[in-house]
């Protein structure tokens, strides 16, 4: 975990409105009013909501998260008239957390969720001023402890966390200082020892005993999308949707260079195996199996997938103990290799995952506020991006500019020659960073305004016979024409040295 995803949450779930948007239409009197005066009209309407939401009239606990965290005046309205039915009064945060949550299930949009702990935020802080000294710091923690809960409670993800590092990753995030030692040491002690877990609404429970799953994925599967891994914060979790469009299939050898963080991979791990790969939605699926669209996927199927979210596909040019090998590095800076039959294919191949990886990667979130002592990269949601392509392309249009010009600032105030240790390192990590994050966002560009829509639905007779599913994300209707993929020239190992090269470029 690092400080800049302590605010990045990146919760990714998501839960139809269905009939329960009448109901608050009723709550609400007429939904076309402004409801932005504060008017006490509007204020009373707030109240009758909260309270059938807190008392679960006519609502599932499913559905409370949705109408708490929209974007308006009146739900905000609703989530302070709903927040008041809780007195976190002398209560510990985390024993907080544990209350707030064991009222609904904490499912919907990643914006909504978000909102949803800023209001809870706010309601501690309103009841314990002088515990934690501003509403931000409550924050911080409170997304300090949901990612703690994955990193100590999650499925396959590495070394655990050490208090020493819980407690160093949060240096200067209290409004520029430290928070108390005591405290963090306290919240650290209490997620290791009992793991944060939302209300589950029963038929949930059912169903998910039926499909054979842990109910305490907490609400993280909806009738379309399962998640892959069990951890109880979804966002790090692989978005299995059984409907999704098949945008190409074949045989592909599979090398893991690099684990999380860019850790180098262990030699006893590192070596070749051959599956049927399926890149259906935005997860490349590792069978053993030819693809069949009726079979279902096997749990050593779905541990083997790999999300290819923010993801960059290159030509492995600096591997040569094999051809036609092209190089895969995910959000969170794992490393894959993969040997594709041919050079055609092996250029397909980066074609395609590139291509889902620039048209449905959702926005990053801002960076969280706080100490810039130690660099940490950004958490990258994993959900489907909502933008129209144009609307893609500007993002990842302001998001290159961004790094850009952050590149440029960066390299402008280089370390001290005289410094050792880790400020040169973490500049060296920095600069490796941006560069990747320039040269990913530069390839995007580049696809989304030569067009991607002929690659996606199988224009290159890759993929005979499959088609795109009703349930995916739909491009806007454009007239098809052939991307092209920017070559990787950079020729830089792919894990983290342990004493990286400032002029080392960054794939």
């Amino acid at each position: 975990m690092h400080n800049a995803e302590l605010q990045n949450m990146v919760l990714d779930s998501a839960a139809a409105m269905g009939s329960n948007e009448l109901q608050e239409k009723d709550a609400t009197g007429a939904l076309g009013h402004d409801l932005s005066n504060g008017s006490s009209s509007n204020l009373e309407a707030a109240r009758r909501l909260a309270k059938r939401l807190y008392h679960l009239d006519r609502f599932k606990r499913s559905d409370v998260a949705k109408h708490l965290g929209k974007n308006n005046e009146f739900s905000k309205l609703v989530a302070e008239e709903y927040l008041k039915f809780f007195d976190f009064t002398g209560m510990t945060l985390d024993y907080s957390l544990r209350s707030f949550f064991k009222a609904f299930s904490l499912i919907g949009e990643t914006q909504e969720r978000e909102r949803v702990l800023i209001h809870f935020s706010s309601r501690y802080y309103q009841c314990n001023p002088n515990t934690i000294s501003s509403q931000d710091g409550v924050h911080c923690l409170t997304c300090a402890m949901m990612l703690l809960n994955t990193d100590l409670h999650g499925h396959n993800i590495g070394k655990k966390m050490t208090c020493q590092e819980f407690i160093a990753n949060l240096q200067g995030m209290n409004d520029g200082k430290d928070f108390p030692k005591g405290l963090l040491k306290a919240l650290y002690n209490s997620i290791k020892n009992e793991k944060l877990e939302w209300a589950v609404d029963e038929e949930e429970k059912k169903k998910s005993h039926s499909d054979g799953t842990d109910e305490k994925d907490n609400g993280s599967q909806t009738k379309a999308v399962s998640r892959i891994g069990n951890s109880n914060n979804p966002f790090l979790d692989i978005p299995h949707d059984p409907n999704a469009a098949v945008y190409k299939t074949g045989f592909l050898a599979r090398k893991i260079h690099a684990d999380m963080d860019g850790k180098k991979t262990p030699r006893g791990k590192r070596g070749w195996k051959t599956f049927y790969a399926v890149l259906k939605g935005t997860v490349l699926y590792l069978q053993k199996d030819e693809y069949k669209p009726e079979k279902a996927l096997s749990e050593e199927d779905l541990k083997n997938a790999v999300s290819v979210h923010h993801a960059l596909a290159s030509k492995a040019t600096d591997y040569e103990k094999k051809p036609n090998v092209l190089k895969l590095k995910t959000a969170d800076w794992r490393v894959l290799l993969f040997q594709a039959q041919s050079q055609e294919e092996m250029q397909t191949w980066i074609n395609k995952i590139n291509c889902v990886a620039a048209v449905f990667s959702a926005p990053p979130f801002p960076a969280a506020i706080g100490s810039q002592k130690k660099f940490s990269r950004p958490l990258l949601p994993a959900t489907t991006t909502k933008l129209s392509q144009d609307e893609q392309l500007k993002s990842h249009e302001a998001k290159l500019k961004q790094i850009s010009t952050e590149l440029v600032e960066h390299r402008s105030y280089p370390p001290d020659k005289k410094l050792k240790g880790k400020e040169v390192d973490d500049y060296k990590l920095k600069d490796h960073y941006l560069e990747f994050e320039k040269n990913r966002y530069e390839i995007y560009v580049g696809l989304l305004k030569e067009g991607v829509k002929e690659l996606l639905s199988g224009g290159e007779n890759d993929a005979p016979g499959l088609k795109k599913s009703h349930s995916s994300p739909s491009l806007n209707q454009e007239s098809p024409v052939s991307a092209k993929v920017k070559r990787n020239v950079s020729e830089r190992k792919d894990y983290r040295p342990e004493t990286p090269s400032i002029k080392q470029k960054v794939t």
